[in-house]
C-alpha cells in the first residue's frame, strides 16, 4: 500500500439539532448537543486511518483542550500526527446546526490559519513518487497551492477536495490529478451550470480527472475518455450529513493507495459515506474498515 500524506484543518465541532433555522433576534430551543473532533482535514485523516490507510497529517491546532481532543482522536484511529504543530492561536471551531439531517456550519479558522510552507516541507520530506497527497481549502490558499505544486512535482498522486470552494482556488485545479467538488463547488470553480459542462471545464483547466459528488444521486467520474455515473449506496436513514464528504475523500484515498482504479475507489467511498450519514457527529460517525466491508457484503 502507498502512503497517504494529508495537509488539512483541525476543528472542534459544536453540533446541535434544531427544528428550523432561527430568524434574526429569535431564540430557539435545540437538542442533542455534541462536542466532537472535526475539521475537514482531521476528518479525512481519521477516515483514512479508520479504513486501513497509512496516513500522515500536517496542520495546526491550538495548545488548548480542543487541540488535545483532536490529536487524541486521530491517534486513536491510528493516524500519524507528529507533523501537526501546536500554536498560541485557538484551535479552529465549527458551530454546526442540524435541521432535518442537513447541516449549516459557521467556522472560526483559529490555528488553521497558521499553517506555513515549512509545515508542508516537513510533511512531504519523505514522500515518494506514487504516494497519495490529499488536501482541502480550510488552510491558507497560498499554502495549499504550494503544497499541491510540491506534491505533484515529487510525483505524488494529488487528490484535491476543493471545500469550502472559492473562486480564487481556480488556479489550483491544474495541480489536481483528481479533484472532488460537490455541485456547488463545481459551479464556483468552473463557472458552468451543468454538471458535465462543469466537469469538462475543470479538465480543460488542467485537472487529470473530476469526481463530482452529487449527494443522494451518487457521483460522476469525468475524464478525457468520457463520463461514468456511480450510484449512491443506501445503507439506512440519513440523520446527519456532517463528515459525509470527508469520509468519501478519505475512503477514496485509501483505495487509491491500495492500487485500485478511481471508479472502484469511488464505489467504496460512496458506501462509506452512506454509512456516515446514518450516524450523528463528525469523526465518531466514520466507519471502520470492518464495518465498511460488512456493509459491502449486504449491499451486493
Amino acid at each position: 500500500m502507498k502512503k497517504i500524506f494529508l495537509l488539512g484543518s483541525l476543528n472542534a465541532d459544536l453540533t446541535i439539532r434544531a427544528p428550523y433555522i432561527p430568524q434574526a433576534g429569535e431564540t430557539l430551543k435545540g437538542s442533542d448537543f455534541m462536542l466532537t473532533a472535526g475539521g475537514k482535514g482531521a476528518n479525512q485523516a481519521y477516515a483514512c486511518a479508520n479504513l486501513g490507510g497509512d496516513v500522515r497529517m500536517a496542520g495546526c491546532a491550538g495548545a488548548d483542550p480542543f487541540g488535545d481532543m483532536l490529536l487524541a482522536s486521530l491517534q486513536g484511529a491510528g493516524a500519524d500526527v507528529s507533523r501537526v504543530r501546536r500554536t498560541a492561536r485557538n484551535t479552529g471551531v465549527a458551530v454546526i446546526t442540524v435541521v432535518d439531517g442537513d447541516n449549516r456550519i459557521i467556522l472560526d479558522e483559529g490555528a488553521n490559519g497558521e499553517v506555513t510552507p515549512a509545515d508542508v516541507q516537513a510533511l512531504l520530506k519523505d514522500a515518494a513518487s506514487g504516494d497519495i497527497f490529499l488536501t482541502q481549502l480550510e488552510n491558507p490558499l497560498p499554502v495549499v497551492r504550494d503544497a499541491l505544486a510540491l506534491a505533484k512535482g515529487k510525483g505524488l498522486f494529488t487528490l484535491f477536495n476543493p471545500a469550502p470552494a472559492k473562486e480564487e482556488a481556480r488556479e489550483l485545479v491544474k495541480y489536481a490529478d483528481l479533484i472532488t467538488p460537490n455541485e456547488t463547488e463545481l459551479k464556483i470553480l468552473s463557472g458552468k451550470e451543468g454538471i458535465e459542462e462543469g466537469c469538462a471545464e475543470l479538465i480543460r483547466m488542467g485537472a487529470g480527472a473530476v469526481l463530482a459528488t452529487l449527494g443522494k444521486d451518487g457521483s460522476l467520474l469525468y475524464t478525457d475518455e468520457g463520463a461514468e455515473k456511480i450510484g449512491a449506496v443506501d445503507v439506512g436513514k440519513a440523520v446527519d450529513t456532517t463528515a459525509a464528504g470527508d469520509t468519501y475523500c478519505g475512503a477514496l484515498a485509501v483505495r487509491l493507495a491500495e492500487g485500485v482504479s478511481i471508479s472502484e475507489a469511488a464505489k467504496f467511498a460512496s458506501l462509506c459515506s452512506g454509512i456516515t450519514v446514518t450516524r450523528r457527529g463528525a469523526q465518531v460517525s466514520i466507519p471502520t474498515r470492518a464495518e465498511a466491508e460488512e456493509a459491502r457484503k449486504k449491499t451486493r
